[in-house]
């Protein structure tokens, strides 16, 4: 698709945001999760990005800083979530496109591994990896086959660990469940 527009969210998009995850999921709770997510000290606003389409806001994703207990305990890590893209628009490629630019402007920011929760078959397409091949657990309700991560520099995970999600995943994870 052409003429998607990709930048990191303002203040003003804050109530396009919303909508665009609440109409993607079809409940509020990954818009609370946004919102949740911007008050925590992982918050990062450049890589919280936002996709237009004919000047109309239509797709997010957000990645935000995730400790990771262990051999690795100093290693620069982030989760992705949510992702978002207005079901009218779906298809059309802007998930991807939000991806490949949240994955490039993490990987120039120095963070080395981005983990992600649910819809693992998608992400697997674009390189993500089951926890199990890295010896990683977490913190989070619910099995290790609903998390991937994508190593940006290979090797980083070698020394296994436990991924521990910030509060608002947490919630989120055991309302699912």
């Amino acid at each position: 698709m052409t003429h998607i527009r990709v930048r990191a969210e303002r203040p003003s998009d804050m109530q396009a945001i919303d909508v665009v995850n609440i109409s993607a999921f079809k409940s509020d709770a990954e818009a609370q999760l946004v919102s949740d997510l911007r008050n925590t000290p992982g918050y990062i606003p450049k890589l919280s990005l936002v996709a237009e389409y004919k000047n109309r806001l239509v797709g997010h994703v957000m990645l935000t800083r995730i400790d990771l207990l262990g051999e690795n305990k100093n290693l620069d890590m982030l989760v992705l979530g949510p992702m978002s893209v207005v079901p009218s628009q779906a298809y059309r490629g802007i998930g991807g496109i939000l991806l490949k630019r949240a994955i490039a402007k993490a990987d120039k920011m120095g963070f080395g591994v981005i983990a992600e929760v649910g819809q693992t078959d998608y992400y697997k397409r674009h390189g993500f990896k089951p926890l199990s091949d890295f010896g990683l657990t977490h913190n989070l309700k619910g099995g290790e086959g609903d998390i991937t991560v994508l190593e940006l520099r290979q090797g980083l995970l070698s020394g296994g660990g436990k991924l521990v999600f910030p509060e608002p995943f947490k919630r989120v994870c055991e309302n699912a469940a």
